[in-house]
């Protein structure tokens, strides 16, 4: 059977209180047999290690502060998360970013919130997971400063261009490719296109970002198929090179075995 990583889920949030274990069995169904959790804020830590517990080969956390909950008093929210990485319990340092879609008061607050977390990253040897929103010059701006670091990571839900895209991939950082590819004339199938396969990697962002036949509806996990056919469709090959190509990307970012 095909085998799938979701490497960008949150299954643990309320949009799937009522079937959260009919989703994961779902998503393994489909041959989706990892899905990583990446967090948000304070309240959504307990539920994503309550998802984890209770399928612990399957659902990993990951720990970081999403950019819009990036509020005043963060610093102390941040420095609660900072044992989590030294008792070495996740996988991934994120979401972490910045998001200039709804608000910008908090921007130079995001800005030294994601470095935070690229210290994190650097400190303790981990993937960097990076949501950008309005925001792929601004955070171009920060990475450039960690250029020849050892910083690796995600560009989540890639929203730049082919020439941004390929900025990243030289970074060395891996970009996520979700349900927005499915879209019509969305930016991401031209760099889905464009960008060799091996520097992919595949997410849902469940509950959001549903792809086709699915928008307007909730996404979830066993959807990633629908993601990964479309990219064969764009690259012209089959949809088991992809599953196979874009599984092995995300156990090496994220070692995994």
């Amino acid at each position: 059977m095909i085998s799938y990583i979701d490497t960008h889920t949150h299954l643990y949030l309320k949009e799937f209180d009522k079937d959260r274990d009919q989703v994961v069995q779902q998503a393994l169904d489909a041959g989706v047999d990892r899905m990583l959790l990446p967090n948000v804020d304070e309240q959504t830590i307990q539920p994503m290690m309550d998802l984890h517990k209770r399928y612990p080969a399957h659902c990993l956390p990951m720990m970081g502060l999403h950019p819009t909950s990036v509020k005043p008093g963060y610093e102390h929210l941040l420095q609660k998360m900072e044992p989590w990485f030294e008792q070495r319990l996740a996988i991934a340092v994120g979401e972490s970013g910045i998001d200039l879609y709804w608000d910008q008061t908090y921007k130079q607050p995001q800005i030294d919130s994601l470095r935070q977390h690229i210290k994190w990253a650097l400190d303790f040897d981990l993937p960097l997971v990076i949501h950008s929103r309005n925001s792929v010059e601004e955070i171009m701006t920060v990475m450039d400063e960690y250029r020849g670091s050892g910083l690796r990571g995600v560009m989540h839900c890639f929203p730049g261009n082919v020439e941004q895209a390929q900025w990243f991939v030289d970074m060395g950082f891996v970009l996520g490719i979700g349900g927005v590819v499915t879209y019509k004339n969305s930016e991401m199938m031209k760099v889905a296109r464009a960008i060799p396969l091996q520097h992919l990697i595949l997410e849902t962002d469940a509950p959001y970002l549903p792809p086709v036949p699915y928008r307007g509806k909730r996404n979830q996990s066993a959807y990633i198929p629908h993601v990964a056919q479309k990219i064969a469709d764009l690259k012209n090959v089959e949809v088991a090179e992809v599953a196979q190509v874009t599984t092995c990307a995300a156990k090496n970012l994220f070692n995994l075995s």
